[in-house]
């Protein structure tokens, strides 16, 4: 790496020089030939306040700047290392802004010229990090990092990245970093610079490509390998013992406990699998369900070759099986099996519209980085999967381009289909014993096969299956995303796809009838139609449901008494017109599509994969007339529909919804009727310790199935205490401001004497918003960590590592919080619920089913929505305990579940722990000597 870089690292008083924030330390980390070679660190006096805030990130407050220089007394000094310097930092337009503004003020001229941005840099060379954060990354890096957010230790671990990065750099194959040099060129920085001399480094010697890499079509590739076949295991012991099973499992863990619930639980699952019987599991916190499922599914599978499906909630569930639990099971099983992991096709890679991509000038800044980190993965990955890949929402638009969405191109004709990776997977599968997927593509292959054949499933998360289903069969149409096709058919005719496809046609010596004349006239009009559309749409929305909050998202059910209306009528012509147009568009698209198919084998590799494109597009387009047809005709009973807006009910923010309000029939024919076992597990499937709704709610009702429970072996009398304030108002009976007012009081003095570690769960993001608000201007909290979800940036995972890395945090939550979240430990000792979590009765979805089991004679409160707050419930709880040694409260701010009739329900439906009631006054000595915060 020629040259003298200064690694760069500043903390400062806020975000923004211009707006008044300053420098409260600096460090300057000197790298030349490939090594470090100096640092100077200094405190400087900003002269301004210190944030709490800032002083609670850094660790830096007014008594270790007070004798510091200021600014000014050093520029000289800073000036002199960074003259002449490639200047380098991770996030480098933060740390120039600052230092040129100080430099500025000071008097000298700016010196830097080159940058170097090691976020960047890190963005493309690590593909698959979790996070490109320094603290994150040092971690994944094993870097030294031992004061994270104090300059020097950054500095330091910034200058450590960077040669770790260079030296990935070097080991590039050639032909990958002509690539990245090509692309490079597009880049606001020095990454063109870098790029090239270390390319200009390896030109000098010789090179062979490493083992396990090959190069296809100029493109560097790691091979994909197929297990190697073996022979059938003709018999197979499963342990049925408990020692059986203690043998195999202690030798997997460090601190190994013996379970029975979890040996319990494995014998009913392969009871299940072996009598071809349904079964239906809970299986409490602790119990280790997800080995407890996976061990007897792995002896069914080869000691029977018989294929078993694992279904998962989420695509991270699904890499957390085969990553860890799959792992442990490898070194604990006498013999060898295959396990497969597998998606939508669209999750993975399409080598021919990735390869004509790249040929493409003039990429935006997202592409190009986006472009150049999936040249560095192809060197890493065998599934070609996008789940491994950390891209910006710039580069998941990029992935929608090259996914493998199409199937125009015939596997002859396509150079890359011997290293297609969507085949690879399914090939994979079909070679495999135990095949992880998640509940959505579980039940699009209920209606269309794609999945290898199996006659037995695991359905893990179980109490998420009717929700799944219903959104999976749902349909929903949106103004954005119209818009973002009718962009693809692009809107002037240098862009326009359709006068490319117009041309190839043409080529193809073919003539289409539906002329291009009348194509082009469609497009422009259904993009005057679409906005009506929305604008009629936002509109009823808004005049039928005004806004009763300034945060409310907008709901309106459409009703048969609305599809009656004057509004619906024009809603319904203007859609008719809509897809007058549509249907013009799309035949005009199919028709050459299919004369030019003809004479694909004739066509170059651009033109190819330029039809590939646009075959996946006309796979977008058609659907969603689908859905505009489906969502906006006559309404089945046996579904629900309705509007859905931000507060303003703006056209471009309004969506259409669609969903069948009952699944039970479905799942009944498709899944319990068509196999053989299905075993249903989770959590928290159990009413008054009946599995009676849950059942019901997936038509597992009517069939032979084995129900049972297993107790979680926590000792959760000795590790929780329930606290229920009796001071706080009924929400109906004050105004929503001063219940917001009293609940915001209440968790001041919870966290006051929890000192943090404090999660609060909401069923209301009105709620949320309003008592952040008030806990925000308070400032009763200001040496605490306030983080709110759809208020404080970043995604859920992202809030709970913010939560975990301080020692005084607060977290409020909504729906996505009351579970999947695991904080064990100290890092949670306070778990707050804030209201029972009834779904809203004017909810579309709620409204329906309610109408829906009263019609049939059923107490609609008892029968639906007391049993799915229940179940709701017992997973909000179940983010409190998550070890053996965990130790915390549970307050429940909503006294119905003390004086209600149903509110027994409530606390049966959690383990037998000590209830203390009583003014919030009385019950904080308890909160303080039951933590030991005395």
């Amino acid at each position: 790496m020629a040259g003298k870089y200064v690694v760069v690292d500043v903390e400062t008083t806020g975000n923004s020089y211009v707006k008044g924030s300053r420098v409260i330390q600096i460090s300057a980390v000197t790298v030349e030939n490939s090594r470090i070679t100096d640092q100077y660190t200094s405190f400087v006096n900003p002269e301004v306040p210190i944030p709490s805030f800032i002083k609670e990130l850094t660790g830096i407050g007014e008594e270790e700047v007070a004798e510091a220089p200021r600014f000014g007394e050093i520029a000289g000094v800073i000036h002199s290392i960074l003259d002449g310097a490639i200047f380098v930092a991770h996030n480098v337009k933060f740390d120039r802004s600052f230092i040129a503004g100080e430099l500025e003020d000071a008097g000298f001229a700016n010196p830097i010229e080159k940058t170097l941005d090691t976020v960047e840099l890190a963005n493309i060379l690590l593909p698959k990090a979790n996070s490109y954060k320094l603290e994150e990354l040092s971690d994944q890096m094993e870097l030294e990092h031992i004061t994270p957010h104090q300059a020097d230790s950054d500095a330091l671990a910034t200058a450590e990245l960077l040669l770790m990065l260079l030296e990935k750099a070097k080991n590039l194959p050639m032909a990958t970093l002509e690539k990245l040099c090509e692309l490079s060129k597009n880049l606001n920085s020095s990454m063109f610079s870098f790029f090239e001399s270390v390319k200009k480094e390896k030109e000098s010697r010789l090179e062979s490509l490493p083992e396990g890499l090959e190069s296809f079509r100029g493109i560097v590739l790691k091979n994909k390998q197929m297990p190697a076949g073996e022979a059938p295991i003709r018999s197979l012991d499963y342990p049925k013992g408990i020692d059986d099973k203690v043998k195999l499992l202690q030798p997997l863990f460090k601190e190994f406990e013996s379970r029975n619930g979890q040996y319990e639980m494995m014998d009913t699952v392969y009871q299940s699998f072996r009598t071809s019987t349904h079964s239906v599991i809970e299986a409490g916190t602790g119990i280790g369900k997800t080995i407890a499922y996976l061990l007897p599914s792995v002896y069914f599978s080869v000691g029977r070759q018989e294929k078993v499906i694992i279904s998962t909630y989420t695509i991270q569930l699904q890499h957390q099986i085969l990553e860890k639990e799959i792992k442990i099971l490898k070194d604990a099983v006498p013999f060898s099996y295959r396990t497969a992991l597998i998606k939508g096709r669209e999750h993975y890679i399409n080598m021919l519209k990735f390869e004509q991509t790249l040929k493409e000038p003039d990429s935006s800044y997202d592409e190009t980085i986006t472009k150049m980190k999936i040249l560095i993965w192809l060197l890493q990955t065998e599934t070609g999967d996008m789940d491994e890949l950390n891209l910006s929402s710039g580069g998941k638009l990029y992935w929608k381009r090259i996914c493998n969405d199409g199937s125009f191109v015939d596997r002859n004709n396509d150079p890359w289909t011997s290293r297609d990776f969507y085949l690879h997977s399914k090939n994979l599968a079909e070679s495999a014993d135990i095949i992880i997927t998640n509940h959505s593509m579980l039940v699009a292959d209920l209606e269309h096969p794609v999945l290898p054949k199996s006659h037995f499933i695991v359905i893990d998360e179980a109490h998420h299956l009717e929700k799944s289903v219903r959104t999976k069969l749902g349909r929903k149409l949106d103004y954005n995303h119209i818009k973002f096709l009718l962009g693809k058919l692009g809107t002037t005719e240098k862009k326009k796809r359709f006068y490319t496809l117009e041309r190839y046609t043409a080529k193809a010596s073919a003539v289409p009838s539906v002329h291009s004349f009348a194509v082009d006239h469609a497009i422009q009009n259904i993009e005057a139609e679409t906005d009506d559309l929305f604008t009629l749409l936002s509109q009823m929305l808004k005049r039928t449901r005004p806004n009763k909050g300034k945060n409310r998202r907008a709901k309106l059910r459409v009703s048969d008494q609305i599809r009656s209306g004057g509004s619906w009528q024009k809603v319904m012509m203007c859609a008719e017109r809509f897809l007058d147009f549509h249907k013009l568009i799309s035949q005009g698209i199919q028709e050459r599509l299919m004369l030019i198919k003809k004479s694909q084998a004739s066509l170059s590799p651009a033109e190819l994969a330029f039809l590939e494109e646009m075959a996946g597009f006309h796979g977008e387009w058609t659907e969603m007339g689908l859905q505009v047809k489906h969502l906006l005709s006559q309404s089945e009973n046996s579904d629900v529909m309705w509007l859905e807006s931000d507060q303003k009910c703006m056209a471009n923010r309004t969506s259409v919804h669609r969903q069948p309000l009952n699944i039970n029939c479905f799942l009944s024919e498709r899944l319990f009727k068509e196999h053989k076992s299905v075993v249903l597990t989770s959590a928290s499937l159990t009413v008054n310790n009946s599995f009676k709704f849950f059942s019901e709610e997936i038509g597992i009702h009517s069939f032979d199935r084995i129900e049972t429970r297993f107790e979680s072996p926590f000792p959760y009398e000795k590790q929780v205490k329930l606290l229920v304030p009796t001071d706080l108002p009924e929400i109906n009976s004050v105004p929503m401001e001063e219940y917001a007012e009293s609940i915001a009081c209440h968790l001041i003095a919870v966290a006051n004497a929890a000192e943090g570690r404090m999660l609060v769960l909401f069923t209301s993001h009105e709620m949320l918003r309003k008592t952040h608000e008030l806990l925000y201007d308070s400032n009763e909290l200001r040496d605490f960590v306030l983080l709110a979800h759809g208020v404080s940036s970043g995604s859920r995972s992202r809030l709970v590592k913010s939560f975990r890395h301080f020692q005084k945090a607060i977290l409020l939550g909504t729906n996505s919080f009351w579970e999947g979240i695991d904080i064990p430990g100290e890092d949670l000792s306070c778990l707050v619920v804030v209201r029972l979590p009834f779904s809203p009765i004017d909810d579309p979805v709620t409204a329906a089913k309610l109408e829906y089991v009263q019609a049939g004679g059923k107490n609609p409160f008892s029968a639906y929505s007391l049993p799915e707050a229940i179940i709701q419930f017992k997973q909000g709880f179940g983010r409190l305990i998550r070890k053996k040694t965990d130790r915390g409260v549970f307050f429940v701010f909503d006294q119905r579940v003390i004086t209600s009739a149903y509110g027994k329900a409530f606390l049966k439906s959690i383990p037998s722990i000590k209830l203390e009631k009583g003014p919030l006054d009385h019950l904080i000595p308890s909160v303080e000597s039951w933590l030991d915060k005395k």
